[in-house]
Formats: C-alpha cells, structure tokens, sequence
C-alpha cells in the first residue's frame, strides 16, 4: 500500500456492518486507447477500486460465517453495477457486499 493510500485509509470515518467493505472506486476513463476524449455521460463506471475499511464477517441464519475476503489498502474488482453509492466530505464512496466483490489487483 502506498502512502497516499495509508493516508486516504486513515481518514475514514465509516465502518461498514457486517458482509459489506467500504470502496473508494477509481476515476473513469476521459480518454479512449486512440486518444479521443469521453464525456461524462459516455464513461464507464469504474469497476476497481480500494478498499477503506471492511466491516464484521457475515454470520448466516444457520451459523456459519462468511470473513471478508479482503482487507484495508487492497486494490479490488467488484461487479459493475454491484455496490451503493454514498457521498461522505464531498467525495464518492462506494458499500459493496462480500458476494460482489470479485478478485484482488495485485501490483
């Protein structure tokens, strides 16, 4: 993790319930591969980003528990439209399930 993201990671005031993390997803795309630029409303949502602060495991109606697959500072693909979006001081933040998230970027 670097330290910008220590940073943004330390700076949370939000701690998800149980079976959710709480995701600051990356910026959309402005430009395509050959260099034409998108506007807002024609860029993709983001579906990666980091993970600020992950909440309690998920504990099912028969017991069994789910940990979070994750862990603050981990760069993470969830599904597209997976997630709430919340807005916390100004910026965009994303609630996303256990179940939604998909893998783990590794640098």
């Amino acid at each position: 993790m670097s330290k910008v993201d220590k940073k943004i990671v330390s700076k949370v005031s939000i701690k998800p319930l149980m079976g959710y993390v709480l995701v600051d997803p990356s910026g959309a795309d402005t430009k395509t591969a050959s260099g034409i630029y998108l506007p807002e409303s024609a860029q993709e949502k983001p579906a990666q980003g980091i993970v600020l602060s992950v909440g309690e495991e998920m504990v099912f109606d028969n017991g069994k528990t789910l940990k979070s697959p994750v862990r603050a500072g981990d760069k993470v693909v969830y599904k597209k439209w997976g997630g709430d979006e919340i807005k916390v001081d100004g910026k965009e933040l994303k609630l996303v399930k256990f179940d939604d998230l998909m893998a783990i970027l590794e640098n």
